[in-house]
């Protein structure tokens, strides 16, 4: 940083904001922190007072903060993704389409564990539509040194930071089980509520067969589904440990491999996961057993794990056991979901 005249300053970078004072009318910077003099701004430098200015002076050691902030960026972004305009060493991520966040949570922690350099983002493994601000980032001083920022691309890695997972259309199927509901005692209240959630996404529906609450018929009905093409099961009704509930047994009974059965949420604590792999195409199946709150609660896990299932996003039992931390919904009588700390 050095001082000069402002009538030497075109092409010098502010070190500082240059503010304008004018009583009852305004007060705010006329030139912000790293705005480049140009030989217009001379008399509007004078006029507020500044007949010398703090300057940068170069050094090839270092970056300016827009510099410093463009290779911030290309470490963060992905596909699928835009940056705002460069202010003050700051840039924001932009969603060009709609689809899941995914982070790289272990390569965020090193870069901000450098210092001199922040990002902040939304929580990731969350939908985002097209127009969202995913994150932002800022060079904190107004010059870095160009070492910190190779730095910062090691720890950073070779991929990207952030990924924004697109949807895949899928054609899914319903069995519903439940003696009650087969015999038609009662009506079947919870496929709608599978529709309606189901139609957030790309999707089209194959089929629903009611079955009992035989074991047999409720693998048949799975199977049935699997050879009609579906690319997404749904499974509703005797997840509970009564005597006759027996979607779990029917769906490991598939051979699919079961990821959990038991999540550590409320509502959705008797979820099941599992993913079937089809031999004559290799396509995997996602089957999920829905417990019976994804009926009746108006948030539950199915709402946590759907938009991944939807993006072809495999869930692990790792991720499930992580959601024991945010796991608690609270009812809240106004729902802000997913704005709120439901599954984060």
């Amino acid at each position: 940083m050095k001082l000069i005249k402002t009538e030497e300053a075109v092409g010098s970078v502010l070190c500082h904001d240059i503010t304008q004072i004018i009583p009852g009318v305004v007060k705010d910077a006329v030139f912000r922190k790293g705005h480049v003099v140009t030989q217009e701004d001379i008399p509007v430098l004078l006029s507020v007072g500044k007949e010398h200015l703090y300057v940068w002076e170069k050094d090839d050691t270092k970056w300016h903060e827009n510099e410093a902030a463009e290779i911030l960026y290309d470490i963060c972004a992905g596909t699928n993704m835009h940056p705002s305009g460069i202010k003050e060493g700051k840039i924001e991520l932009i969603a060009d389409i709609d689809g899941v966040l995914k982070i790289r949570r272990d390569a965020l922690v090193a870069v901000n564990s450098l210092g001199e350099m922040m990002i902040a983002s939304r929580h990731g493994d969350f939908p985002v539509k097209v127009g969202d601000k995913l994150a932002g980032t800022r060079i904190i001083p107004l010059v870095i040194e160009k070492e910190k920022m190779e730095r910062a691309k090691e720890v950073g890695g070779t991929e990207p930071i952030f990924e924004i997972l697109p949807y895949k259309k899928k054609k899914y199927g319903i069995v519903t089980t439940g003696s009650e509901v087969f015999k038609g005692r009662i009506k079947d209240t919870f496929s709608p509520v599978i529709r309606e959630k189901l139609a957030e996404f790309p999707s089209e529906e194959i089929d629903q067969i009611y079955v009992d609450d035989e074991k047999e018929h409720i693998l048949e009905a799975i199977q049935k589904q699997i050879a009609a093409g579906a690319e997404l099961i749904i499974c509703t009704g005797g997840m509970s440990v009564d005597p006759d509930d027996c979607t779990p047994w029917a769906i490991m009974s598939t051979g699919a491999r079961v990821v959990s059965y038991g999540a550590p949420v409320l509502p959705g604590a008797m979820m099941l996961v599992s993913y079937y792999t089809n031999e004559a195409n290799g396509r995997v199946i996602p089957i999920l057993g829905l417990p019976g709150c994804v009926m009746y609660a108006k948030r539950t896990i199915f709402d946590l794990v759907l938009p991944r299932i939807m993006a072809g996003d495999e869930i692990t039992a790792e991720d499930i056991a992580k959601l024991g931390e945010g796991g608690l919904c609270l009812n809240c009588n106004v729902c802000t979901f997913p704005n709120c700390g439901f599954g984060k």
